[in-house]
């Protein structure tokens, strides 16, 4: 086993793989004719977890994290273990439809389990069960002797340990394991998922390498589903591009993600280094991560440096910039990925900041166009990656993807346009992109620019449509394609927020995060704790265990759909307030005067804010949500039960339980 570990082992790991085996040999003697098998340090791909050892024994799984020495059976080690189980019964095909038993072993222990019991999910995943090295054999007699049914399995014993893993990770999860090397193929799923992401990250990457060789200069539309890859795509291509002359950035305007994202991969960094003996600053860690991961504003405001404006027109001031023979007057990456490109600000909105922030007077530019500008300036090649979320503008001032396509018909007609066939859908520039680039002589369109399911959900791979159907009011269509989803992604329907969230906390299993997510709007939530004007800490609130207050997990703090855009939790509440309402077969909608009543808004342009804000929260969830819609109150008029109960009406509707 030493010899076959691909880590820096200590003599410490060495004793206890000395250790479990003598255990071990112990336990399995008495089964020695049986047809089972035993297997040490089985890794599992998504993130390099390993298990200290899986026993495969009379259509069981048994999962076994051993502490040896310890005597004490701590909190995060029975979580860890439970993951382990999950982790197969989700994601791996040869433990699907088996039993699974999850085992912690201090070895050193007084306590052990005395029975066992499935977990109330009913999936085959037994309740952890704890013991000492002695009770251990006692534990599998007992397992053992527990009926279960006769079941045909799909992997056999013998092709266990090589059966498919097909994890759906986190974007968190994602990005940790491609910064650890690990490819896209590894990290997701292989059935259509994790095939369209492959497709698609290969279809760039072609785009790049072509572009390269040409010396030219390409931008690429990808487009899809929330929750379908979009930013792993990103990711990836930015990991990717290891050498000096092939440098990329990803980008995002999303601050939140990126926050959390570095912090992330600053602390993977920073433990990696750890275990290697090798002393790095948590700063030092950060600067290493941020060399391929950065705010957009920060990228774009480095440009700003260099330009000035003569008669209305943008030119590089040589003042202020040196030029590259490489390079331009360009930034020292070839290639930009523009993760959420829809929200880039049109030219009114970022020449107005510009004016008071940073004093540049008569900016000529739209956001995108700008960035397109920027990679102009590199006299080799350059590529543009933007990733395009449609129905997901929720910012005053958002120019949607119609701005950059105008931006390239006008000003940048040499480049390259490879774009999504899924672009001329009605969601991306009002279903206008065919007939915006149809005197474009550089199209070319492609299915592989486009993920068409979601990966967020492993269980609801057609929530995004539900969630659709649902804001559209078509609740037929709701209740149809919530049939095919509610047995493995649950939806459940209250009016107390404490029944909301004991629902959480009594469906999230091990590890797995929950949090509440409100409208930035919800402004009279306020009398259930939650305050929509205290933001939280999105890098604890994403990161950080039970123990913290900061936590997603305390239950606390609410985040927004700006908070979370881009990032997702396994279980959410959805507190629902007056500022979106169903009534008399439509939807209304509110923003709070700050004192005492709400104001109508009657602008469409902020209505589809307000629905793609709901339409945000709606697709956080990984594993299932429970929406929440208040009561109201009849002694307070900012509160009025009418404000609450026509969408809770239309809610029941759908067939989410009621609690």
């Amino acid at each position: 086993m030493s010899r076959a570990d691909e880590m820096d082992t200590a003599s410490t790991q060495k004793y206890a793989w000395e250790q479990e085996i003598q255990i071990m040999k112990q336990v399995l003697q008495v089964y020695v004719n049986e047809h089972a098998e035993i297997i040490f340090e089985y890794t599992i791909p998504r993130l390099g977890k390993r298990i200290d050892v899986v026993v495969l024994l009379r259509e069981r799984v048994f999962v076994i994290e051993f502490k040896v020495g310890e005597t004490e059976f701590m909190h995060q080690d029975v979580d860890q273990v439970l993951d382990y189980a999950l982790d197969l019964k989700n994601f791996h095909q040869g433990s699907i439809d088996r039993y699974i038993i999850p085992i912690l072993v201090a070895t050193e222990g007084e306590i052990y389990s005395s029975s066992c019991s499935l977990s109330h999910y009913d999936d085959g995943v037994y309740e952890p069960l704890l013991t000492n090295a002695n009770h251990l054999a006692a534990l599998f007699s007992m397992v053992l002797s527990e009926p279960i049914p006769t079941i045909t399995h799909s992997v056999s014993i013998e092709d266990w340990s090589r059966s498919r893993y097909s994890p759906t990770p986190t974007i968190i999860e994602a990005a940790r394991s491609l910064y650890l090397n690990h490819s896209v193929e590894n990290i997701t799923r292989h059935d259509a998922e994790g095939e369209q992401l492959k497709r698609t990250t290969q279809y760039v990457q072609k785009v790049i390498r072509e572009t390269k060789v040409r010396g030219g200069k390409s931008i690429c539309f990808v487009t899809g589903v929330p929750g379908a890859g979009k930013t792993l795509v990103g990711l990836n291509v930015a990991v990717q591009q290891e050498t000096d002359e092939d440098l990329a950035v990803y980008l995002s305007g999303n601050g939140p993600l990126v926050e959390v994202l570095t912090e992330a991969l600053t602390r993977d960094k920073q433990a990696q280094e750890k275990a290697r003996g090798n002393k790095i600053t948590k700063k030092e860690a950060e600067r290493e991560v941020k060399r391929f991961i950065q705010i957009i504003h920060r990228y774009r405001d480095n440009m700003l440096g260099k330009v000035r404006i003569v008669n209305g027109e943008l030119q590089i001031d040589p003042l202020k910039e040196l030029k590259d023979k490489k390079a331009g007057y360009g930034e020292v990456e070839n290639i930009a990925i523009f993760d959420e490109a829809q929200r880039s600000w049109d030219n009114e909105h970022i020449a107005s900041w510009l004016k008071r922030k940073k004093g540049f007077a008569d900016f000529p530019m739209s956001e995108g166009e700008f960035l397109i500008w920027s990679l102009d300036q590199r006299k080799d090649w350059a590529v543009i990656v933007c990733l395009v979320g449609g129905g997901q503008e929720i910012n005053t001032g958002e120019a949607g993807i119609g701005e950059w396509i105008r931006a390239l018909n006008v000003t940048f007609p040499h480049w390259q346009v490879y774009i999504s066939s899924q672009l001329t859908a009605k969601e991306y520039a009002e279903g206008k992109v065919k007939e915006l680039l149809e005197h474009n002589p550089h199209v070319t369109y492609s299915e592989d620019l486009h993920l068409a399911v979601s990966m967020r959900s492993f269980r609801a791979e057609s929530l995004s449509n539900m969630v659709h159907y649902l804001l559209d009011g078509d609740a037929e269509k709701v209740r149809e394609t919530y049939a095919t989803i509610s047995d493995r992604y649950p939806i459940a329907l209250t009016r107390s927020l404490d029944k909301a969230k004991v629902w959480l906390k009594q469906h999230a299993r091990g590890n797995e995060r929950y949090g509440l997510v409100v409208s930035s709007k919800a402004y009279r939530l306020k009398s259930l704790a939650i305050d929509v004007r205290c933001k939280p800490d999105t890098v604890h609130w994403f990161l950080d265990d039970i123990n913290d207050v900061r936590s997603s997990l305390f239950l606390e703090d609410a985040a927004s759909e700006f908070d979370i855009q881009g990032l997702e939790l396994d279980w959410t509440c959805l507190v629902w307030d007056g500022d979106l309402r169903y009534s008399n077969g439509t939807w209304d909608y509110y923003e709070f005067n700050g004192g005492t009543r709400w104001n109508k808004i009657k602008k469409a342009e902020r209505q589809a804010y307000q629905l793609n804000a709901y339409r945000v929260l709606l697709t956080r969830a990984r594993q299932g949500m429970v929406i929440c819609v208040p009561e109201g109150s009849s002694s307070d008029p900012t509160r009025n039960s009418e404000f609450y109960d026509g969408t809770y009406e239309y809610l029941k509707q759908m067939g989410f339980k009621e609690i």
